[in-house]
């Protein structure tokens, strides 16, 4: 599967490069007011209102900064009791509200759902890039779930990875039913992008944001 490269560390080397910035700045400032003051007319003092703020903006920014990395702080939290929160999803069946599914060491699995009365149902598998690799004719009797082992239209067996499932069907009249598709996969492990959960599914990753259900499977009954 594809690795997620985690957000967490750049956030949190930012604030530290913005902190270690915004302290070299108020230090030269500091110098620099020490040595006009220093040597300033006494008889014709500079008025030190702009002084004051001044001080006071880098005050703020600091502050600012210093906030923003406790946020961090926190998010980074937040996410690790997340991430140990749905690791108890591992072995699980998810599905999710996505007509996404991975091929992997198990088939592309989809449930679907058709509004109304199908006449007939197509199903159309597409890769990655749109491209479609298969079509089959489904039984519109038995609708409500397809699993397709990875077998192309051509013979030939498709790359592992992720496909996207179509459904079209029509009613006796020959007119187009609405179909919801929802995909299902196995539970092998849960990463995290440093603000997504991402759930391991047959080889690809999906967002926890999408999950809509989860099963024990049959070893777990």
């Amino acid at each position: 599967m594809t690795t997620v490269s985690s957000t967490s560390s750049s956030s949190s080397d930012s604030t530290t490069a913005a902190s270690t910035s915004l302290l070299s700045d108020y230090n030269l400032f500091l110098k620099l007011l020490t040595t006009q003051m220093t040597n300033q007319d006494p008889l014709n003092p500079t008025d030190t209102s702009e002084y004051t703020q001044q001080l006071v903006q880098y005050s703020q920014v600091e502050q600012q900064i210093q906030q923003n990395g406790t946020l961090t702080d926190i998010l980074s939290q937040l996410t690790s009791s997340q991430m140990a929160q749905y690791s108890s999803f591992i072995g699980k069946d998810a599905r999710f509200d996505s007509a996404v599914a991975g091929l992997g060491d198990d088939p592309a699995h989809w449930t679907y759902y058709v509004n109304g009365t199908p006449a007939s149902v197509t199903a159309t598998i597409s890769d990655a890039n749109g491209k479609v690799v298969q079509t089959v004719t489904l039984d519109p009797t038995a609708q409500g779930e397809y699993q397709w082992d990875g077998t192309k239209a051509d013979g030939t067996t498709a790359a592992s990875g992720a496909y996207t499932l179509a459904v079209t069907a029509t009613d006796a009249a020959g007119n187009t039913l609405d179909t919801t598709i929802n995909s299902v996969a196995r539970v092998s492990d849960v990463v995290t992008d440093g603000s997504t959960i991402m759930l391991g599914v047959n080889g690809i990753r999906m967002s926890v944001d999408g999950l809509v259900a989860l099963a024990a499977t049959s070893s777990d009954i």
